[in-house]
């Protein structure tokens, strides 16, 4: 069987002009010969009747510390609706289909309420329908426990249950429909001139996912890596091609290429607060017992430097407080620097070129911006700044690594 996964966000499906859009993505997989397997998204965005928050306030308003259990029961809902509705809108348009829940779908999960992860899925039910002729559209974002029990999968876990189900059918490839036309070089709001980026690599997009970026889960991409499933993502709403994500990034595997790119992107975390430890006598701090006070804590920390006599961290901002509190019942002096953001360049063109840092340095220096914390890794530099500098740190990475032009020049090479 050639089966393509595609899965449409809340926008996607949130109005009927919307999933009149939808419909015409499904025809036009068909005509190509292909069986289609449809997942979707809650209708619409907080506010709106079925949209996830809108759900999430409704339970709070009967309890202000709603049962993590009878939470997900509820939250589960809006996937559901859009599942019933599309499934009408299909078959009005002469597609038969067939709605389904995570559960019916084979999607099993650990069971962790609110942020469940996949253990397993079992696609004989979808396999079935599609030897039937009929098209499924599995909601997304739930699971069930081996125990009947209907648990979610976390903020963007839809995408999570179009790449779960793509790897497990052996699909061709999973697209992801939104409301933008594909991975950006940066985030408009903040470089109004980013382009779209015609294709990545798996290890590029989980980095910018991971950095901040928010048109793909992590774990989605995490899966697509593992079970070397390509991922396009592309908007609804028009018929730009998007991005493509796969293994290689095809010519840019060549260095040698005039327009190769080390840089392929600039990502951006808010909300941050740089902590530092201040034990006030010089000896080395005592990082064991601070590292597993926080943990106990649930205190996630990141960008991490340790020296023989410093240690500094940084954490999100709404965890200063109790971060504070920890450190101090340790004996230790803190400096927390709020306001903070982190800037990020992701690029597996980095691996092994010398030079990269001192150009961050020196564009971030020639912008005015000050550097407060650096951390790296194969594909990425990152730089924790103050908020304050955050559009214009970004605009200068972006025009130093020349990704004004990178849509362009990736198009040239294909």
């Amino acid at each position: 069987m050639k089966v393509v996964v595609q899965k449409f966000g809340g926008t996607s499906v949130a109005t009927e002009d919307a999933r009149q859009r939808l419909v015409a993505r499904v025809k036009h997989a068909m005509s190509e010969g292909l069986l289609v397997v449809i997942v979707v998204s809650a209708m619409g965005r907080g506010g709106e009747p079925y949209a996830t928050d809108t759900l999430i306030e409704l339970a709070r308003k009967a309890h202000p510390e709603p049962d993590p259990r009878e939470l997900d029961l509820l939250m589960s809902c809006g996937e559901i609706i859009s599942t019933v509705v599309v499934s009408g809108t299909l078959r009005a348009s002469g597609i038969d289909s067939v709605a389904m829940t995570g559960a019916q779908a084979g999607i099993f999960t650990d069971g962790a309420f609110g942020n469940s992860r996949i253990i397993r899925v079992d696609p004989k039910r979808i396999m079935e329908e599609l030897d039937r002729h009929r098209t499924p559209v599995v909601a997304g974002f739930q699971g069930t426990t081996e125990t009947g029990e209907t648990t979610t999968l976390g903020r963007g876990g839809s995408d999570i249950t179009a790449v779960a189900l793509g790897a497990s059918l052996g699909a061709l490839s999973v697209e992801i429909f939104t409301d933008v036309d594909g991975i950006k070089t940066a985030d408009p709001r903040v470089v109004p001139h980013a382009r779209t980026i015609d294709r990545m690599s798996y290890d590029e997009i989980s980095q910018m996912a991971h950095e901040g970026a928010k048109v793909i889960h992590p774990r989605a991409v995490e899966i697509a890596m593992r079970h070397n499933v390509p991922l396009r993502i592309r908007s609804t709403f028009d018929d730009a091609p998007g991005t493509l994500v796969s293994r290689t990034q095809g010519a840019l595997a060549w260095p040698e290429s005039r327009h190769y790119q080390v840089v392929t992107g600039i990502t951006h975390v808010t909300d941050l607060c740089l902590v530092s430890l201040l034990n006030g006598t010089g000896a080395a701090p005592p990082i064991t017992s601070v590292f597993r006070k926080l943990a106990e804590g649930g205190v996630s920390i990141d960008m991490i430097s340790v020296s023989q006599s410093d240690c500094s961290f940084v954490i999100k901002e709404d965890v200063s407080d109790r971060t504070n509190r920890i450190l101090k019942s340790l004996g230790l002096g803190v400096d927390l620097k709020r306001h903070c953001a982190k800037v990020s360049i992701v690029g597996s063109g980095m691996r092994g070129v010398p030079g990269v840092m001192a150009n961050v340095a020196e564009a971030l220096h020639d912008a005015g911006v000050g550097i407060l914390q650096t951390s790296d890794s194969h594909v990425t530099i990152s730089c924790l700044i103050s908020h304050d500098n955050l559009h214009k740190a970004a605009q200068a990475l972006h025009s130093r690594f020349g990704l004004d032009e990178a849509s362009q020049q990736r198009g040239n090479q294909s």
